[in-house]
C-alpha cells in the first residue's frame, strides 16, 4: 500500500505525522510512505531526518481575516493544488491523509480530484480552516479532543513519538537528572515554549531565577534554538539548553512543566503524568485554551494567562507547587488518565482501512 501523508509548518503538524508513519511501518511493514510539505518551513529538516521520502509544494498562507494574502489566495491555491496532483499522479497512493495546515489544502483538493480515500486528523480542540474544508470531503476523520465539532469526527487522540507514549518517567528518572547535571534531593521544573520557544515564558522564568534558588527549585529551561541565553549563576542548577532533541529525558527530570498549551505539549505532558503550568498563545482563535481546558478541569494543570505570567506568579504559585509532592502526585494521576498513549496506532488503522478499501 502506498500512503501520502500531508503536514507541515509547525511541530505540531509534523511530530503526528511523523508518531504516525512510524505507527503505519509498525502495523503495515510493507507499506510504502511519502510525505507532502514546503522547502521553506520545518518538515524540510525533520521529516528527510526521520527517514522518510519529502515532495514539495508551495506555501499557501490561509489568513484568518482580509488582508493583501487573502486577495493572493486563489492563484496561490491553484499552484499548489497543480504541485499535489503531480506528486499524486507520480507517486499513486492508495490513500492520502492530511494533519491540517496550509499544506494539507492543495492534498486533499488533489485527493479529492483523482478519486484518492482521503483521512483527516485534527489536532486541536478547534479545527482550522484547511480541516474544516476536508473534513466536508470524507467520512474517514479523527480528532485529538473529544467534541471536536468537524462532521463524521472519530476521537482517537493526538499521535505521540513511541519514546514519549511508552515513557516510564520514575524508571528513566537518574538517567535524566545526569543528562542534565541536576541533583536528586531538588524538585525540577521544565521550562519549554515549544519547538521555537516562547519569549515571554522565557523572561518570566528567567526573571524567577533567584525565586527558585532561594525556594530550591531547579529548572530546566528549554528556551528555543532562537533564544538561547547563559544560565543564571544562583547556587542552584538552572539549566539552559536552546533546543532538546530527547524529550523523554526532559520530562522523566521534571516534577512539573511551565509550558504552551499546543495540542501536541498538552497531549505529551498530560501522557507522561506531568502537572502542566500552562501559559495559552495569546493570539489565534483561542484553540491553546481550549487544548488544555480538560486537563486543568480534571486537576491535572494550572493555566496563567500570557499577561499575567510573571516572576512574582512563579515564584507564588511554581515554588510551593514543586514542594508539595502529594499534589503533584494527584495532579500528574488526573492528567495521565485523560490521554490515550496510542492514538498513533489508531489513526494508522484507519488510514489502512480507507487505503483497503479503494
Amino acid at each position: 500500500m502506498r500512503v501520502l501523508l500531508a503536514g507541515g509548518g509547525s511541530a505540531g503538524h509534523t511530530s503526528p505525522l511523523l508518531a504516525t508513519a512510524d505507527a503505519l511501518q509498525r502495523l503495515s511493514p510493507g507499506v510504502e510512505i511519502t510525505c507532502l510539505g514546503t522547502r521553506e518551513r520545518i518538515e524540510a529538516q525533520v521529516i528527510p531526518a526521520a527517514g522518510y521520502p519529502l515532495e514539495f509544494v508551495p506555501s499557501v498562507p490561509l489568513p484568518r481575516r482580509p488582508n493583501a494574502d487573502l486577495a493572493r489566495l486563489p492563484g496561490r491555491l491553484r499552484a499548489a493544488r497543480r504541485a499535489a496532483l503531480e506528486v499524486v499522479d507520480r507517486i499513486r497512493p492508495d490513500v492520502v491523509c492530511g494533519f491540517g495546515g496550509f499544506v494539507s489544502v492543495p492534498a486533499y483538493l488533489a485527493a479529492r480530484k483523482r478519486h484518492v480515500p482521503l483521512v483527516v486528523h485534527e489536532g486541536n480542540t478547534l479545527p482550522g480552516i484547511a480541516n474544516k474544508l476536508g473534513a466536508r470531503l470524507t467520512d474517514h476523520v479523527a480528532t485529538s479532543f473529544p467534541g471536536t465539532p468537524l462532521p463524521h469526527a472519530t476521537y482517537v487522540g493526538l499521535p505521540i513519538r513511541r519514546m514519549i507514549g511508552t515513557l516510564d518517567r520514575a524508571a528513566r528518572r537518574d538517567e535524566a537528572l545526569t543528562t542534565y547535571g541536576l541533583r536528586a534531593d531538588l524538585p525540577v521544573l521544565l521550562v519549554t515554549g515549544g519547538s521555537q520557544g516562547a519569549a515571554s515564558i522565557n523572561r518570566a522564568a528567567l526573571g524567577a531565577a533567584a525565586a527558585f534558588a532561594e525556594g530550591g527549585v531547579q529548572v530546566l529551561h528549554v528556551t528555543g534554538p532562537a533564544h538561547e541565553t547563559p544560565a543564571p549563576e544562583t547556587g542552584t542548577p538552572y539549566v539552559v539548553l536552546g533546543y532538546v532533541d530527547r524529550m523523554d529525558l526532559a520530562y522523566a527530570a521534571a516534577d512539573a512543566v511551565l509550558c504552551r498549551s499546543g495540542s501536541n505539549t498538552v497531549t505529551e505532558v498530560a501522557a507522561v503524568g506531568l502537572p502542566g503550568l500552562f501559559v495559552p498563545l495569546p493570539i489565534g482563535n483561542g484553540e491553546q485554551a481550549l487544548n488544555a481546558r480538560a486537563v486543568i478541569e480534571a486537576g491535572g494543570g494550572l493555566q496563567v494567562d500570557d499577561a499575567d505570567l510573571s516572576p512574582a506568579w512563579l515564584a507564588t504559585h511554581a515554588v510551593p507547587l514543586l514542594h508539595d509532592r502529594a499534589r503533584l502526585a494527584t495532579m500528574g494521576a488526573a492528567a495521565a488518565h485523560l490521554v490515550p498513549r496510542d492514538a498513533d496506532e489508531k489513526l494508522a488503522r484507519m488510514i489502512l482501512s480507507a487505503g483497503g478499501a479503494r
